[in-house]
């Protein structure tokens, strides 16, 4: 065997491999329910029990997990999605994570949300257009998971 194809070969082997551990882990972890819009998806991760539970008797309980916490668009929807994903798999990987704090990215798109639902309320409140001098969330934090 010549020495080029060697490596080819073990270069397929290991990407093989790759992709099918791959493949492999996202049957295994269900990771094809992200892609869905079902919220039961969210407690694929035990760390999420709680807020689920908690918005399955809020007064947002028929509105899922995405209509709040994803961009409408469906490219930026995914994106968000999969960069999540990724952030939240590594956090429970690599750290010793227990709760999952909104960041700052997350916030803007959960705050663009509510105006979205809400805006006709929104215009009462702040009229003529004017952006909330408040983030929604900030005073009715516990709308969306009744905490």
């Amino acid at each position: 065997m010549r020495y080029g194809s060697a490596i080819g070969l073990a270069l397929a082997l290991l990407v093989g491999f790759v992709l099918g551990l791959g493949a492999y882990t996202f049957v295994y972890g269900k990771g094809y329910s992200y892609l869905l819009d079902d919220p039961a998806a969210c407690v694929n991760c035990h760390i999420m029990r709680d807020n689920y539970d908690a918005w399955a008797v809020a007064t947002h309980r028929t509105v899922t997990c995405n209509q709040c916490h994803v961009p409408k668009s469906v490219a930026a929807k995914y994106l968000s999605k999969a960069r999540n994903g990724f952030l939240h798999s590594y956090a429970f990987t690599f750290k010793d994570v227990q709760v999952i704090r909104i960041r700052p990215s997350n916030q803007r798109v959960l705050e663009a949300n509510c105006q979205s639902c809400h805006e006709r309320m929104v215009a009462l409140v702040e009229p003529h257009g004017a952006q909330p001098s408040k983030l929604c969330f900030a005073c009715h934090k516990g709308v969306g998971h009744g905490f």
